[in-house]
């Protein structure tokens, strides 16, 4: 999925601190923003440093509070059924186009989207001392041995990476699911799996850090961060894969409310307190505003059904 640097806000404004304009008191007490993911993986990072940006923007506290489970579509369905009064928001991965294709009980059509914050690129990395120097090898041990790949959660997007790269490489890998980016990252760090797949965001820091070793990234092009790794496409494996992720509500809110939090979001993304951050760890920064983001996700949600076969 093509990632774009983030683009202008098409609502003006200035971005300086205080609450967004509107037609009412809206917000006059603190918002919770649901992450549907455990802490300390990519989704978590963006929502956290998003969260602080928008404190500024609309003058009120923003609460996170994280809801793993069943691929992120617990945290989706819990609050696509609370009140739709702009007090309680939440993080969106790529699995909202994938959720009901999955059996699932929830689809984009449940919520109000309210914009595109960031794109990651797919990674695949394995512990600092494995065998594996480089993908070929890894794909070669794939073809006699099993090879476990942790993922984000069983119907992540981190896992239909992954059988995307065991079918362009003729192989099969065994995918080992957790509730989140950073507890399947922890546990290739320890060497309980092979390898792991997984934002490049999220496997940049243990990367850094020397506990695990990046073999390769699901992008077209070479990846701003990891200089120096080459793409799965150059290494022979026709695999492109990145995990969007914007912000969204209960269906149902009020224009002004709807407003208010799509000018503050446009202008949070725009900010270097935002973008700094973000990007330093992988991750693009991509904004789309409610409108773009909401038909981009439907055009998601029509391809993961041809791609997931449902």
């Amino acid at each position: 999925m093509a990632a774009a640097l983030a683009g202008c806000a098409s609502n003006g404004g200035s971005g300086d601190s205080g609450k967004a304009a509107s037609g009412s008191d809206y917000p006059s007490h603190p918002i919770t923003l649901t992450v549907q993911a455990a802490p300390g993986g990519g989704s978590d990072l963006a929502s956290r440093t998003i969260a602080k940006v928008l404190e500024k923007e609309l003058g009120q506290s923003i609460i996170v509070e994280n809801r793993p489970g069943a691929a992120g579509s617990l945290a989706v369905k819990y609050v696509s059924g609370l009140k739709p009064d702009g007090y309680h928001i939440g993080f969106t991965p790529v699995e909202l186009a994938m959720f009901d294709h999955l059996g699932y009980d929830v689809s984009p059509d449940d919520v109000q989207l309210l914009g595109e914050i960031m794109n990651q690129p797919g990674t695949i990395a394995v512990p600092a001392n494995s065998p594996y120097k480089d993908l070929k090898s890894l794909v070669e041990a794939a073809k006699t041995k099993k090879i476990t790949v942790s993922n984000s959660g069983a119907g992540s997007s981190w896992e239909a990476a992954t059988k995307l790269l065991g079918k362009a490489a003729g192989v099969e890998f065994t995918p080992v699911p957790f509730d989140g980016g950073a507890p399947a990252v922890t546990a290739a760090s320890g060497g309980k799996v092979d390898a792991v797949v997984a934002g490049a965001g999220e496997t940049h820091t243990a990367a850094e850090n020397g506990q695990l070793r990046v073999l390769a990234v699901f992008s077209d092009e070479p990846h701003p961060v990891f200089t120096d790794i080459p793409t799965a496409k150059s290494e022979g494996y026709d695999v492109v894969f990145g995990a969007w992720g914007g912000l969204y509500a209960p269906k149902g809110l009020p224009d002004d409310v709807a407003t208010t939090l799509e000018d503050a979001i446009a202008k949070a993304v725009k900010s270097p307190d935002f973008v700094d951050p973000i990007s330093k760890t992988g991750t693009v920064v991509v904004y789309k505003s409610a409108d773009d983001f909401t038909k981009f996700v439907n055009d998601e949600h029509e391809r993961f059904g041809e791609v997931l076969g449902k």
